[in-house]
């Protein structure tokens, strides 16, 4: 691939101590199922195993780089301890992560997608 023409945000330069980052809880899930939120351009809405006998609802704007077919099966990383956080009526109860750049001036973003062999629950550390 040409990452000639590929931008990149500054790396930050503040350090974060290592007790505060092992408070993340990263872990593998398997997208169950992936639909658009009514009446939202951006918002998907996923439905995820996390590993736990309970599914985990996570919403993401990322509709303008994905349709929600292509992502049912994946598995992906979320961060699983953030408070949950109301978006259209709907809790969303993590944060899936993804990759941006800019590439000749268009904004890019790539959901961060693992091995199929990851189990989901897998924790990241």
């Amino acid at each position: 691939m040409d990452f000639s023409n590929v931008q990149i945000e500054p790396l930050f330069e503040d350090y974060v101590d290592f007790e505060t980052f092992s408070k993340s809880d990263f872990r593998a899930v398997k997208v169950l199922e992936c639909e658009a939120v009514p009446k939202s351009k951006k918002l998907l809405k996923f439905v995820l195993d996390d590993g736990t006998s309970l599914h985990r609802t996570i919403l993401s704007g990322i509709h303008e780089y994905y349709e929600p077919e292509e992502l049912v099966g994946k598995t992906c990383i979320a961060i699983t301890n953030l408070p949950p956080r109301k978006m259209m009526g709907i809790d969303s109860e993590g944060m899936l992560i993804s990759a941006t750049h800019s590439e000749n001036g268009e904004e890019r973003l790539h959901l961060l997608m693992v091995d199929p062999h990851i189990p989901a629950g897998a924790k990241l550390y």
